[in-house]
């Protein structure tokens, strides 16, 4: 494990922070220390997600690719003779599922990310606004890659490359047409009057709030695991949807209906 923190160290140019994810309180950071191993390995044998991130400050130079298979990979990512193209960390989270970071050489705002997230055949959901990627070297606790046994697979660093960095070709704007965007819903920070929180539409009933919440949000652009995110890490009473299946469906139910008011009004 002190490896491949070591490699990460440099893959992110010493910049990044890892983060604790508790499906039922939400998420708390943690600094990348070889010291808080055996405090992020007791967390994550307690089902607690162990997810990474570059920091704010580099965040721009860095891509990430969601829930891609191996294949993909394979065409898009490495050579004929079998080599990576430049740049490019592979962690394997599940059987034959994939996260795949790209370090850029020039900053890359989050439309032109976007872009190429459709065009790399990323997850629709994963929009790239405050994107966490899955730490490896610790194991992906979704309850549907449980195996009969009980065990989680372990996500695994299958390639780094800290050495090199890919050249993304450069995006010709037109000026006078809006840059496509990665689905039919704008996303990120758009239409934005202000910043708003949970506590801004509280009310005596969570999912009263919850939902209203949801709609602000798609209302100003975000995306659906936005939306999901911003739930999860700012409600703090989950004792009516305890346990990762009841919260996730509770969250799809809620965010879905939200979703579909706002594209119809």
């Amino acid at each position: 494990m002190e490896q491949i923190f070591e490699k990460l160290d440099r893959y992110f140019c010493k910049k990044w922070q890892l983060a604790v994810l508790d499906m039922k309180t939400g998420r708390w950071i943690v600094e990348p220390k070889v010291s808080n191993i055996s405090y992020l390995k007791a967390e994550n044998a307690n089902k607690r997600h162990i997810l990474l991130q570059p920091l704010a400050c580099i965040a721009p130079y860095y891509l990430l690719v969601d829930d891609i298979g191996w294949n993909l990979i394979c065409r898009q990512h490495r050579y004929p003779d079998g080599s990576f193209k430049p740049g490019r960390m592979a962690v394997e989270t599940s059987k034959n599922n994939y996260q795949l970071w790209i370090h850029s050489i020039r900053p890359l705002s989050l439309d032109k990310k976007r872009h190429w997230l459709k065009k790399l055949h990323s997850d629709p959901g994963a929009d790239p606004n405050n994107r966490w990627g899955r730490c490896p070297g610790f194991r992906n606790t979704k309850d549907k890659y449980r195996d009969c046994m009980g065990h989680y697979p372990l996500s695994k660093l299958v390639w780094v490359d800290w050495k090199r960095k890919a050249d993304i070709p450069v995006i010709k704007s037109d000026s006078k047409k809006p840059m496509n965007r990665f689905s039919h819903q704008p996303r990120g920070e758009v239409c934005r009057l202000k910043k708003i929180s949970r506590s801004d539409y509280q009310c005596a009933d969570e999912s009263v709030t919850d939902f209203s919440y949801a709609m602000a949000l798609f209302r100003r652009g975000y995306s659906c695991q936005f939306v999901t995110d911003a739930i999860m890490s700012e409600r703090h009473n989950w004792k009516n949807h305890t346990g990762e299946k009841r919260m996730n469906n509770y969250l799809q139910r809620t965010i879905k209906r939200a979703q579909r008011i706002v594209m119809q009004t």
